[in-house]
């Protein structure tokens, strides 16, 4: 078997031949075969299933040529794990039957046990390592992504409720912070003992903080993760979501390999925001996706000549991919970032 290890290399900024690339939600509703899977089970039968949880995973490797896989799960898998009862509801999203809102509520949610309630993602995520010739990255959502739905019961805008209890009752929030802590801690390290390659600790909506109360609320957790998960030899990965780009100077500590950026910052200014520190992955707006071939191909390239400037470049993009999305627009994208930018490099190091 000829395994791609092209995308771990770029995460460790080592010399790579050509861009690797995935998508986030590559394995989705664009897809027509996965819409039909999905007219007959829902996201969490999915993945309570881990022949047909790996199968996803497979499909967009075998028909977009990307260098990772993703995981077939969701961020909110976990949470039933600690005493979260919730369920995916089709056109809203995460629906928590009893939201948390006191101390007395944060005090009931018990240590996560991977093993014993989770076992069909470990047996999902040994399937693909058994099959891929890629490597297969697992993820977690990040604590402040997670609590807002605990806490608001529902996607929100404003994250009202979330804000609250983060000002009004601060020892709540960080009691409640330590234990998504722990419990992301737990999950992710399971991952990569039954075979995770990478991992992304996805923290969609932690945009919605100033870089102040980022760093007071959710930094000190989310470094706390990095740390003890420090001693895993696999590229880590932490995407703090949309709009984000004004935290990015506040993450030069982090104890990850990859910084995700949104499409709000240029690659450029993204690194130049981290201090170099790291590898970036990134960023292409999805909606771009809507647009005619050459266009789409025009904004890849713009994005690939800042990524090769230094070592250490994923291409991605900048948010998950929607169900309008094309996939034979997606695999001929893919073709174009692997040939235009294995002759960039080829013609950067001729030069050099």
């Amino acid at each position: 078997m000829t395994y791609n290890d092209q995308f771990i290399r770029a995460c460790r900024k080592q010399d790579i031949s050509q861009v690797p690339v995935w998508y986030m939600r590559q394995a989705g509703r664009y897809d027509p075969e996965y819409r039909k899977i999905k007219e007959k089970y829902s996201l969490l039968e999915i993945c309570s299933q881990p022949e047909l949880a790996a199968e996803v995973t497979l499909m967009p490797v075998r028909k977009l040529g990307v260098d990772a896989a993703i995981l077939y799960s969701d961020i909110m898998n976990p949470v039933a794990s600690i005493g979260v009862d919730f369920d995916i509801v089709k056109n809203i999203g995460p629906v928590i039957d009893q939201p948390i809102r006191t101390a007395a509520d944060v005090e009931k949610l018990r240590p996560i046990d991977v093993e014993g309630d989770l076992g069909h993602v470990l047996e999902t995520i040994r399937i693909l390592d058994r099959e891929l010739e890629v490597p297969l990255i697992t993820f977690a959502g990040a604590p402040f992504t997670i609590a807002s739905y605990l806490i608001e019961g529902r996607p929100s805008k404003n994250y009202l409720r979330t804000k609250e209890l983060m000002y009004s009752e601060p020892k709540v929030w960080f009691s409640l912070m330590d234990k998504l802590g722990d419990m992301v801690i737990a999950y992710l390290r399971a991952h990569v003992s039954n075979g995770g390659k990478a991992f992304q600790l996805f923290d969609s909506w932690v945009g919605a903080l100033s870089p102040q109360d980022f760093r007071t609320f959710v930094l000190p957790t989310i470094e706390r993760i990095f740390a003890e998960l420090a001693d895993l030899n696999v590229p880590k990965i932490y995407f703090p979501g949309v709009s984000s780009g004004e935290l990015l100077p506040t993450l030069t500590d982090l104890r990850a390999d990859v910084i995700g950026l949104d499409w709000r910052v240029s690659i450029s200014e993204g690194r130049r925001r981290l201090g170099g520190k790291y590898a970036v992955q990134g960023n292409l707006d999805p909606t771009v996706l809507t647009g005619p071939m050459p266009l789409i191909q025009q904004y890849a390239k713009e994005i690939i000549d800042q990524g090769i400037q230094e070592p250490g470049f994923v291409f991605n993009l900048g948010h998950g991919l929607f169900p309008e999305a094309s996939l034979e627009k997606l695999r001929e994208l893919t073709s174009y970032i692997h040939e235009y930018s294995a002759q960039a490099l080829k013609t950067a190091a001729q030069r050099a």
